[in-house]
């Protein structure tokens, strides 16, 4: 087998499985493991993959900052926000996470009803100061800077108290067979706790954050109601999820 044609099994197994793992391709293909670990190295000097101990990981580009991404606004986000917004019922109490597209369903949420909004994000429940209709419940704790939330015990205690009929949860990455995942590790035990204490989970998701694995596992798809997506991606980008049994709503 050529490289070029190892190397693009390679990235077709990525895709499908969400992580690779040396000796078992190396077996399946008919090779040594050190022809497959040569590769794997080659690839991720040229950025195709990421290595770790016994196989590779897909890549998941590093995100800027907080900030920068406030500023990173973009019309596919207000659609995702607008329509997760119009899930939300008079009376029912919703969970913001933090990030730029859950700020998108806080400015477009409904205006003619009364509702309560628990967020452990500043930014978000700033988004509602002006807002004539919600009640804001602000989970305060360890605030974790590049997603400008509130992560740890304290957080944890008072979430734990509440039951939210919607959580609409962000992430940076979603996978067919490797579910929902964040680049922290407390980030992604506090979403899970999230999820785990409220009625619905909902997630809004843009076309760079498909068929991505980041490092820290946060739930698997069937633990989720419904990922929300752009209307213009295209129906085999949606296929595996819907095969995986996710309810999809096109923005």
């Amino acid at each position: 087998m050529l490289t070029s044609q190892r190397q693009a099994t390679i990235l077709d197994i990525l895709r499908r499985e969400g992580q690779l793992i040396a000796k078992r391709v190396a077996t399946d293909l008919g090779l040594s493991e050190d022809t497959i670990r040569r590769d794997l190295r080659e690839m991720a000097a040229e950025g195709l993959l990421k290595r770790v101990h016994g196989g590779a990981m897909p890549v998941t580009p590093d995100l800027p900052d907080f900030s920068t991404r406030r500023n990173l606004s973009s019309n596919e986000k207000r659609e995702l926000g607008a329509h997760a917004a119009g899930l939300v019922k008079p009376g029912q109490m919703i969970f913001l996470d933090g990030g730029t597209t859950t700020a998108e369903i806080a400015r477009h949420l409904p205006r003619d009803f009364a509702f309560t909004v628990a967020t452990h994000s500043p930014t978000i429940a700033g988004e509602l100061e002006h807002h004539p209709t919600a009640d804001v419940i602000l989970i305060g704790g360890w605030l974790y800077k590049h997603s400008m939330v509130a992560t740890g015990a304290t957080a944890m205690t008072a979430i734990s108290a509440i039951r939210p009929d919607i959580f609409f949860l962000g992430i940076t990455a979603v996978h067919p067979s490797r579910g929902l995942s964040t680049g922290n590790f407390e980030e992604a035990a506090i979403k899970r706790h999230i999820a785990q204490c409220s009625d619905q989970t909902y997630v809004a998701v843009t076309q760079e954050k498909l068929d991505a694995v980041s490092p820290c596992h946060i739930l698997p798809l069937d633990a989720i109601s419904g990922l929300i997506a752009p209307r213009g991606i295209g129906e085999d980008s949606l296929k595996p999820y819907l095969n995986a049994g996710v309810e999809i709503l096109l923005a």
